[in-house]
């Protein structure tokens, strides 16, 4: 059974909190997204992890396309990371996908293709944190667990006045505190949607809507017109800057793309080959390719942010004149742009080959 989180006398502050957000949910929550039509695990695991970092409206495509591909946990456990990916492809934050494939094979090996229901097994998994395992824990089986969101951080922070940063350690282990101070002792799956709810649609990052919050007459933030000022941002610091080359290598209409190493940035994926922007042409592109250059564009430099340095890129189309009298390109393959757009590639990658759909036409 779960260890599930003691019930403690509620201070003044938190009296009423619960009860109030449970009756607003049953009338101002959402109640028809679609990974609420079932509590089983599966479907519920997927939408927790896609929602990381992730907004519900970006997400709900994404995970109708997914669980008509991976209806269940066996489908997702027997296919290829490719697979994974390629139906994940445009979502972002690819260690996502080969986190939820990996921990897929794991629970086929170690629980039978079984979704474990403990708490700590759940925490235990691949790409699962301590407040992912508890809204699963929360929804699929009932536990009493506190769940810390980037939503439920902003609220909680504004109902108690929560100085500091969210994300500073000390700071998240008083929001820590006060989200299991805050648990109800039943109806914990409504509560917990509740909280989510509250802070996707009322108690918003920009223009909260005060008015409409059943527990505004409590919060701190309210009481000294604070919510502008609540949560305090992330300190700020000046993103290092990156810079490469991609190579767009055309032959009789198809593309050239390689498989990226298994981890790092989009680990796993197909993209362009990529070289340092000062590099030679000349030289790199025949001893790597084994082909002979013909004309070569450089197109409009891109810029894609990551969360620790911004990344340049500077597409440049090259023409294949002719293959050279050797074996080559045995770690890529030529794709036409269309299968390209269907397979496992970066974002930027897919702009580039919209761009170059867009010039076919």
């Amino acid at each position: 059974m779960n260890k599930q989180i003691k019930s403690v006398q509620p201070s003044e502050p938190v009296k009423g909190f619960a009860d109030r957000l449970i009756a607003w949910q049953a009338c101002h929550g959402r109640h028809d997204l679609p990974w609420q039509q079932s509590r089983e695990p599966y479907g519920v695991w997927l939408s927790e992890i896609m929602l990381q970092q992730t907004q519900v409206s970006s997400v709900i495509p994404y995970y109708m396309k997914f669980m008509v591909r991976f209806p269940d946990l066996a489908s997702l456990a027997a296919a290829s990371q490719d697979e994974v990916l390629a139906c994940w492809s445009g979502l972002g934050y690819y260690s996502r996908a080969r986190n939820l494939h990996r921990a897929a094979q794991e629970i086929t090996e170690k629980y039978q293709g079984i979704f474990p229901d403990e708490y700590e097994d759940i925490l235990a998994l691949p790409g699962i944190g301590r407040s992912t395992a508890a809204a699963i824990s929360a929804f699929s089986f009932g536990a009493r667990r506190a769940i810390l969101d980037g939503n439920v951080k902003r609220v909680l922070t504004r109902y108690f006045a929560v100085e500091g940063y969210p994300g500073n350690k000390a700071v998240e282990t008083r929001l820590w505190q006060q989200a299991e101070a805050l648990l109800p002792d039943d109806n914990i799956e409504i509560y917990t949607q509740s909280l989510m709810d509250l802070g996707a649609t009322v108690c918003t990052r920009s223009r909260p809507r005060c008015e409409s919050c059943p527990v505004s007459e409590a919060c701190q933030a309210q009481q000294q017109d604070r919510q502008a000022e609540l949560p305090h941002s992330r300190p700020r610091k000046a993103l290092p800057e990156k810079g490469v080359a991609m190579l767009i290598l055309v032959r009789d209409g198809e593309i050239f793309v390689e498989k990226r190493p298994p981890t790092g940035i989009w680990g796993g994926m197909w993209s362009f080959p990529e070289m340092t922007q000062d590099g030679d042409l000349g030289q790199v592109v025949p001893a790597r390719f084994g082909i002979e250059l013909g004309s070569v564009e450089a197109l409009p430099v891109m810029q894609h942010v990551f969360t620790h340095f911004r990344l340049n890129i500077a597409p440049l189309l090259l023409n294949v004149a002719r293959d050279l009298p050797r074996a080559c390109q045995s770690h890529g393959i030529w794709l036409a742009i269309e299968d390209a757009l269907d397979s496992a590639i970066p974002a930027p990658v897919r702009k580039l080959l919209h761009v170059l759909l867009k010039r076919k036409t």
